[in-house]
């Protein structure tokens, strides 16, 4: 498969081109651009075999025009300075894509985490942290770390812990890094946050007639053909919200490789039977694709590949037989595939845009930790007893008598994942419109993904220009 030029190459070219749609000044486009601070450490990790391994780490911040800035952890082999650039890159302009007041960042350590023990990636990530905080590349008003490939709540907590012994009476410490175990300072909602994100999202792309009748489809998401890619916490969240939203899932692919039914395939049983299996393959009624690869190729009206970048390349773009691409991955289309895909009219929902959901939530966990105050605890009760007794008076008016069942669904309290989840609700839908706006301004002869980084390249300049830096 050939990949073309490098992530960070694609992502600068993206910009570029989305630039030269704009008239902002070509140095405070070029400051843009450019990534911040790059940090590289190496440390040294003692095996549970007493074996000494030398680990390597990067931490990329790419734009300060709002601090503190935000971005994942990775634990994977393909880590390097370039990659960390492109994926702290994103991150700035799917903040503000969402208006999420955070710049882009993100970081990773170079190692394949299947092949270390529990014990051993502690230790390789909390030694990670005494080398963030000593050089100042953290904290919960510089820089905030969240999960990525090969990392999630586990690693979360092993982080924060750390920093507060690092930090001992910093008040705002547990600030310093999201998507934590409720138990540690986490918020209701994170986990299938960005699943939940990707679902509101092509939910709304969906409910516009003018644009779904120029795809050949009808309005919603029942009855959508699905494949999706990638069954780790973003795509089987995602799956798990299309399914139940009548969509129909016709093919699932994992590292294993994937799997396709016609008649749809039901996504808990799936993944029943890779607990049992140890893979998706052979699963009852479905035909098995020795390369997951394939999956992509599946006849569908939606595509959504949630796994690595660069999957979707100029090699596979021609045998696509799909109507929509869904980039619930970071930067899974190559620039070539994406001109591929628009000359044959399949509309590509941009990453910067769609798998905003997490640093959504996440946003909505720092501002929790700042607080100190768990949402919906200061209202809820109220509103419970508002609504309660809002109903008593329309039964003394009325005569009629609501069942406990109606009682219950009118007068429930917002708790803190009902205000989340309606928060990212929000955040999905009014981030769709402007970004459409200007797609549609371009008279449909840029892709979704131009009008998407021209929206951010606009917020952004609006910062800096903002703090004077730039007239």
């Amino acid at each position: 498969m050939s990949l073309g030029s490098s992530f960070l190459e694609q992502v600068n070219r993206a910009f570029d081109h989305a630039a030269g749609f704009t008239d902002h000044d070509p140095t405070l486009l070029a400051n843009i651009r450019a990534c911040k601070n790059l940090f590289y450490t190496s440390f040294p990790i003692k095996r549970d075999d007493g074996r000494i391994e030398v680990m390597h780490a990067w931490r990329a911040e790419h734009s300060h025009h709002k601090l503190p800035t935000k971005g994942g952890i990775r634990y994977a082999e393909t880590v390097d300075a370039e990659e960390v650039q492109a994926l702290a890159a994103l991150m700035t302009y799917k903040c503000a894509l969402v208006d999420v007041p955070f710049g882009g960042a993100k970081g990773g350590i170079r190692l394949n985490a299947k092949r270390y023990s529990v014990g051993e990636l502690e230790r390789i990530t909390r030694r990670m942290v005494f080398e963030l905080v000593r050089k100042n590349f953290m904290g919960p008003g510089l820089d905030v770390p969240a999960p990525d490939v090969g990392t999630g709540p586990r690693e979360m907590a092993w982080i924060a812990d750390t920093y507060t012994q690092l930090r001992p009476g910093e008040l705002d410490a547990l600030g310093c890094v999201t998507a934590k175990p409720v138990s540690a300072g986490g918020i209701r909602g994170r986990v299938e946050a960005t699943g939940r994100g990707v679902f509101f999202g092509v939910r709304e792309i969906c409910s516009v007639k003018e644009d779904m009748k120029a795809l050949g489809m009808s309005p919603g998401l029942a009855g959508k053909r699905v494949v999706l890619q990638g069954l780790g916490n973003v795509g089987y969240h995602a799956a798990q919200f299309f399914q139940r939203a009548g969509a129909v899932l016709v093919g699932l692919s994992e590292s294993e490789g994937a799997i396709a039914c016609d008649k749809g395939l039901d996504l808990e049983a799936v993944m029943a039977h890779r607990k049992e299996r140890g893979s998706i393959l052979d699963f009852p009624g479905a035909t098995s694709l020795a390369r997951r690869e394939e999956a992509l190729e599946l006849e569908c009206d939606i595509l959504i590949p949630a796994a690595l970048e660069r999957q979707i390349t100029a090699e596979n773009a021609p045998r696509l037989r799909t109507k929509m691409v869904v980039e619930a991955a970071n930067g899974p289309t190559t620039v070539e595939a994406d001109e591929i895909l628009a000359a044959r009219g399949i509309m590509v929902i941009p990453d910067s845009y769609i798998n905003a959901g997490g640093v959504t939530v996440s946003y909505f966990e720092w501002v929790k930790n700042l607080s100190h105050v768990r949402f919906g605890r200061m209202q809820k009760r109220f509103e419970q007893g508002a609504y309660t007794r809002l109903l008593e008076a329309v039964e003394g008016v009325t005569g009629r008598r609501f069942t406990p069942e109606e009682v219950e669904r009118v007068t429930h309290g917002a708790s803190e994942e009902d205000l989340v989840n309606s928060g990212l609700e929000e955040t999905m839908i009014g981030a769709y419109h402007p970004i459409r706006e200007v797609w549609k301004q371009l008279g449909g002869k840029e892709i979704m993904r131009t009008a998407a980084m021209i929206v951010a390249i606009d917020k952004v300049a609006l910062s800096y220009e903002q703090l004077g830096i730039f007239p």
